[in-house]
C-alpha cells in the first residue's frame, strides 16, 4: 500500500503537478494540504479524479485539505469525516479496508502558529486527544500531513535554527510527542534515524530548496502494527513548485 502526503500550497495553481504526480505514483491514499479552494472553485477534472474517491475540504485562499482513496483499494465509497475539533477545514479522515483490516486514514494541516500561537497549541492538543481516542478503540491509523512542528533540532537545518522560534518550541514539540505516543510512529524518522538532511519544507528564496536547507514538518504517522511494515519513506524534493515536497510511504501489508 502506498500512502502519499503533500502540502501543495494552492491546488488550482498546481493542478497539473498534482495530476502528473497521481498518474506517476498511483498512490492508494493521497493526503493534500493547503488546497486553498472550495470544491465549487475546482475544475471538474479535479473534483472527480479517475480511479479515486475524493473529498475536498477548504475555502478560497485559506488552508484546506483533501483526501483521495483509490477505488481499487476501496471499491465502495467511504464515509469522509471531519473531527469535531476541525473548525477551519484542517482535517479530513475516512475509515477504509486494508489487507490487515479496518484502517483510519487522515489528512491534517496544523496551523503554523505565526499569527496565533495559542490557537496552534489548542489544535495540537485536540489532535492529541483524537489520536488517544483512536488508540483506545484499538483502531489502526495513518495520519499524514503538514504538522508544522519539527520534532527535534535534527529536523531543522543548522542554518535555520533559532532560539524559541515557532515550529520548534518545547511546548508544541511536547504535544506532538504525546500525539505520537498513542500508538503512532513517525515512519520517516523510524526508517532513517540518523539522516540529518531529511527535510520536507524550504523557504522559497535564496535557493534554499536546491541547497536542501530546510525543515522536516510533513509526516506519515502510522500505528505501530502498520509502521513495522513500512518499507520506504521518501521525500521527493525535486517534485513540484510548492514550498513543500511530496512524502511517499510504501507499506508491505501482504
Amino acid at each position: 500500500m502506498k500512502i502519499a502526503t503533500w502540502n501543495v500550497n494552492g491546488l488550482r495553481a498546481r493542478q497539473a503537478e498534482v495530476l502528473d504526480f497521481i498518474a506517476r505514483e498511483r498512490p492508494d491514499v493521497l493526503c493534500l494540504q493547503e488546497i486553498k479552494a472550495s470544491i465549487d472553485q475546482l475544475p471538474f477534472h479535479l473534483r472527480d479524479i479517475d480511479g479515486y474517491w475524493a473529498r475536498w475540504h477548504g475555502e478560497k485562499g485559506y488552508s484546506g485539505v483533501g483526501l483521495l482513496i483509490a477505488k481499487e483499494l476501496h471499491p465502495e465509497q467511504p464515509e469522509f469525516v471531519h473531527p469535531s475539533f476541525d473548525f477551519e477545514q484542517r482535517v479530513v479522515s475516512a475509515d477504509i479496508r486494508s489487507p490487515l483490516g479496518a484502517l483510519t486514514v487522515a489528512s491534517v494541516y496544523v496551523p503554523n502558529g505565526g499569527k496565533d500561537y495559542t490557537a496552534k497549541l489548542r489544535f495540537l492538543e485536540a489532535m492529541e486527544t483524537w489520536s488517544a481516542t483512536m488508540a483506545m478503540a484499538g483502531r489502526d491509523a495513518i495520519v499524514c500531513g503538514d504538522l508544522n512542528v519539527a520534532r527535534t533540532e535534527m529536523d531543522i537545518h543548522p542554518k535555520e535554527r533559532k532560539p524559541n522560534q515557532v515550529g520548534a518550541r518545547p511546548d508544541e514539540r511536547a504535544i506532538l510527542e504525546r500525539f505520537l505516543s498513542h500508538d503512532l510512529v513517525d515512519t520517516g524518522r523510524a526508517l532513517e534515524p540518523d539522516n540529518e538532511n531529511l527535510f520536507t519544507w524550504w523557504a522559497p528564496w535564496r535557493g534554499m530548496r536546491q541547497k536542501n536547507i530546510g525543515w522536516r514538518i510533513d509526516y506519515v504517522a502510522a500505528s505501530t502494527r502498520l509502521a513495522a511494515r513500512a518499507r520506504q519513506v521518501s521525500v521527493q524534493r525535486e517534485v513540484g513548485t510548492s514550498d513543500h515536497a511530496p512524502v511517499v510511504a510504501d507499506f508491505d501489508l501482504l
